[in-house]
């Protein structure tokens, strides 16, 4: 946590102030992808308001600044965004800009912090787009990307900054030291990664990064690789292959617990999004026990009825008394409550009691 701004950023400009803020951030060790993004939030905020000093920054001007994004977006983005995704954003530029008025020496409540909208499904690739990546890759640095990210489910800095050292291929295991909210975890190899690293590691040195690559480096690969798949870009990003693996892991009946501790998830919350996700696993099962269990029940009365082998109950598809559709199997017209009649072998019509 920042120490607030002494009296010399009365004396500063704006834009000194928000450089200054932002190399004590690096210094105190966050990451670069963070970095970028708290200096996205400032700077549209002071390019907008137009502001050369701190004095000069007012709630007003903040609202001004927020409702003007929420109708229109951002315009350099190019194309029609979602509103959704409008809101998401504005939710972590205000949090960001509080903190740095916060530093500087403003209220908190200066700033509202926009409300983040609340989560929708997540998108996540088949195994099929999986494989297309895989036949995709020119390389193995391409290959081990795609298996790390999707085998363990790392975030994308934590893989970048894994080294040969944290590697040990005889347990199947990478110590994640670089982990969100500084915590320590590890992760396990399935055996195309473990595989691939023996390959990648026997090329480096023990502190060498296994993945050489900045954020933005990983990024446009990943993008290559899925123009070359054919697979829409905006559907393949490091975070969707970390999605697909928590997905997979779910549906293959990993309990939450141990796959909260694999995700270095801090709140058990976080990891319950992805039971949510798997609509068409949760009909079929739905289908498949419900369905069954009705069966089970109405042969255990069929069996114990009046009619067993010697009498037959006919199915009938449309109620006698009002015409309707009946589900199979009905014993009484869900519509108009008439009991039904059984057909025996004779062919008379019986109404069971």
């Amino acid at each position: 946590m920042l120490t607030k701004a002494g009296d010399e950023i009365k004396e500063m400009s704006s834009e000194q102030a928000a450089e200054y803020f932002l190399s004590l951030l690096s210094a105190s060790g966050l990451s670069e992808k963070t970095i970028r993004s708290y200096r996205a939030a400032i700077y549209d905020f002071l390019n907008f308001s137009k502001v050369k000093r701190l004095n000069e920054i007012s709630q007003n001007l903040i609202l001004n600044w927020i409702n003007y994004r929420l109708k229109n977006g951002f315009e350099k983005r190019g194309g029609k965004e979602e509103k959704r995704k409008i809101q998401s954003t504005m939710h972590y530029y205000t949090l960001f800009l509080r903190k740095w008025l916060t530093w500087a020496g403003f209220d908190s409540k200066i700033v509202p912090i926009v409300k983040k909208p609340q989560s929708g499904e997540i998108s996540v690739l088949t195994k099929e787009e999986i494989d297309k990546l895989f036949s995709s890759s020119r390389d193995l640095l391409d290959m081990l990307i795609i298996s790390l990210l999707f085998e363990t489910g790392m975030r994308a800095n934590e893989l970048l900054s894994i080294t040969a050292d944290d590697v040990d291929l005889t347990d199947g295991e990478i110590s994640v030291k670089n982990a969100k909210y500084g915590k320590v975890r590890t992760v396990f190899l399935g055996e195309n990664s473990k595989f691939l690293l023996a390959e990648r590691v026997k090329n480096i040195s023990s502190g060498e990064r296994v993945i050489p690559l900045s954020y933005n480096g990983l990024y446009k690969r990943i993008k290559s690789l899925a123009k070359r798949a054919g697979i829409p870009l905006e559907k393949v990003r490091p975070h969707i292959l970390r999605h697909t693996f928590a997905t997979e892991a779910v549906r293959s009946g990993m309990s939450l617990p141990a796959l909260q501790k694999i995700l270095g998830h801090s709140d058990i919350k976080v990891t319950q999004i992805y039971t949510h996700l798997l609509k068409d696993d949760l009909k079929k099962e739905y289908y498949s026990k419900f369905t069954s269990s009705r069966e089970k029940t109405m042969s255990k009365n069929d069996e114990s009825s009046a009619f067993n082998d010697e009498n037959i109950h006919e199915d009938i598809k449309f109620c006698p008394n009002c015409g309707k559709k009946l589900p199979p199997g009905s014993k009484f017209c869900p519509f108009c409550g008439y009991r039904l009649p059984l057909v025996g072998s004779d062919g008379s019509n019986q109404i069971e009691t």
